[in-house]
């Protein structure tokens, strides 16, 4: 089991930036698919970016966001970051870092980490 702990979320204003941080333990490969999910509703999360961190590797985005957000991941500290520029209110919300060993990247974009793990959340809050 993966435990993951995030940091990095909070207020900032429109046009500002923010880095979330998730640090994972315990991870025993190091093939991977690692992401940051938004909350959208009651029980729905969205993928906002995601990393393979396989051979070849592969970087997701939701369309709201290329150009602004970029993630990445460090392999030494099994850690990922999303870096987010230019915020709008709307990309306020509940974000969720989530990890899969083992995983099919395809599955972890659409279903998330269906036999991983997610991390307990982190607040944006964007101020118009």
């Amino acid at each position: 089991h993966v435990d993951l702990a995030e940091s990095g979320g909070g207020p900032v204003q429109a046009g500002g930036s923010l880095r979330l941080t998730c640090v994972a333990s315990d991870m025993r490969v190091s093939s991977n698919c690692m992401g940051w999910f938004r909350q959208i509703s009651e029980n729905g999360r969205e993928v906002v970016a995601a990393i393979f961190t396989g051979d070849g590797g592969s970087t997701y985005y939701h369309d709201s966001v290329k150009g602004r957000f970029t993630i990445s991941h460090d392999h030494a500290k099994d850690t990922v970051y999303l870096q987010m520029n230019s915020l709008k209110p709307e990309d306020g919300g509940m974000y969720y870092c989530a990890a899969e060993e083992h995983c099919v990247f395809s599955h972890f974009l659409s279903e998330g980490p269906a036999l991983g793990s997610w991390g307990q959340g982190t607040q944006v809050t964007v101020g118009s």
